[in-house]
């Protein structure tokens, strides 16, 4: 019963450490203004997103998660705090980007996402 129990322990761990540092949602391409970013269940869908270099874009989310936690989206290398309303498209503007990767969240890091700039 105890070899059940630790092995049962072990694949909760496995669990987590997949979860939170291993797995990659697939990668999105912004082809125009229109991508939706839904913010729910603990995500960003999708959570990574290739966009052009040195261009403004524009990313819009749709917040359907009621948890405080997925009110604030951050993109700290670009200085950008902003307030989901519930249930409402948000636009935001990007400015342009050298290339690199840089990552939103919310304020506790708890949904995550990339923007891969290329």
């Amino acid at each position: 019963m105890m070899i059940l129990i630790n092995l049962a322990g072990l694949a909760f761990i496995a669990l987590i450490v997949w979860w939170f540092w291993l797995y990659q949602p697939p990668q999105t391409t912004l082809t125009n203004d229109e991508l939706l970013i839904i913010v729910e269940n603990g995500t960003y869908q999708p959570a990574r997103i290739r966009l052009p270099a040195n261009q403004p874009v524009s990313l819009n989310f749709l917040r359907k998660d009621a948890s405080p936690c997925s009110e604030v989206l951050l993109i700290p290398d670009l200085h950008i705090s902003e307030t989901l309303p519930l249930n409402k498209r948000k636009r935001i503007d990007l400015p342009p980007m050298p290339k690199g990767e840089y990552a939103f969240h919310c304020q506790m890091q708890m949904y995550r996402g990339q923007l891969t700039v290329e």
